[in-house]
Parts: C-alpha cells; structure tokens; sequence
C-alpha cells in the first residue's frame, strides 16, 4: 500500500456523493461527459491543499457548477473562433498550391504512422477522442481499461505530435 496515493477528505466526499454528482451535472447538460467532468473535479481536488471546509458537499457542488460554466465558457469560445475561421475562409485565388497540398498529405502520413507506431491502443484511444469526439470514459468502457489509462495514452499521443509539430516547425 506504500505505493498507493493517499485519497484525502473531499476525495472521500467525492466516491461518496459520486452518483448525486453526476445526476446534477447531468442535469446540468453535461450528458455522458458528466464523467469527465468529475474527473477534472478530482483532479482540481487532489492538486489542491488540503485546508478545512465548512460544507464539504456544497463546496464539490459549488466547483462541479464552476467547471460546468467554463466548459460551456470553453465551447462557446471555440465555436466563435471556428465560425470566424470559417468565415474567414478561403477565396478560390486563395486555395492552396499543389506544393502544399502535397507537404499537407506528406505530414498527415507522418502523424498516422507515429500514431500507429505508439500502438493500436493509444491511435484507437486518440482517434476516439479527439477526431470522433467520445468521452474518455465512454473510451475507457470500450477498451475495458481505467479511465487513467486513456488519460496515459492520450497524454502519449499529445507528447509524440508535439514533437512532429516541433520537427515539422523545425523544417
């Protein structure tokens, strides 16, 4: 048990209130990522020193609301920046060259073959999550592993891309 990390007083509160939790973001539009967002909401926890609280639960209900509000905050910053990305777009003198169409294909190769040389593990996970948007722990149901290991691999496949992006910015 040396090994095992300690699980302090609102993680306690969180395992106990677990399903009230997730019925109120739920009823709060967080659908079947009402998991994820628990997640963050342990995280934030377990990162955060631990000091008295008067309402323990009310505190957890309080931060679930706050991470529910910046998600919301979130996905309405990112559609603005895709609708005007979209708006923006390109103009027919605009399209790409032949040249870079050819490097795009070229690069895209190269980030599929690093993702299939991670495993057919971590590419199934990473596809999952970020190209046909399924939450993690609809992933990790799937796949029949724990939520922290679909978190390890996509943490894998975000270091392996970042160092292709380093190369291809290198180039």
């Amino acid at each position: 048990m040396d090994g095992e990390p300690q699980i302090d007083g609102l993680q306690r509160v969180i395992l106990n209130e677990r399903g009230r939790l997730l019925r109120f973001l739920a009823a709060r539009g967080a659908g079947v990522e009402a998991e994820d967002v628990l997640q963050d909401l342990w995280q934030r926890v377990a990162a955060q020193p631990g000091h008295p609280i008067a309402d323990p639960v009310a505190y957890l209900f309080r931060a679930a609301e706050n991470l529910m509000r910046d998600r919301r905050r979130s996905d309405v910053s990112r559609e603005r920046r895709q609708q005007d990305w979209h708006d923006s777009g390109e103009t027919a003198e605009e399209a790409p060259l032949g040249e870079r169409v050819l490097i795009a294909r070229e690069r895209l190769r190269e980030a599929e073959s690093l993702l299939a040389e991670l495993g057919p593990r971590v590419d199934r996970v990473f596809r999952r999550y970020r190209l046909e948007g399924e939450s993690q722990a609809v992933i990790a149901r799937e796949l029949g592993v724990s939520l922290s290991s679909v978190e390890k691999d996509l943490q894998k496949a975000y270091r392996a891309l970042a160092a292709l992006k380093a190369k291809f910015d290198a180039e």
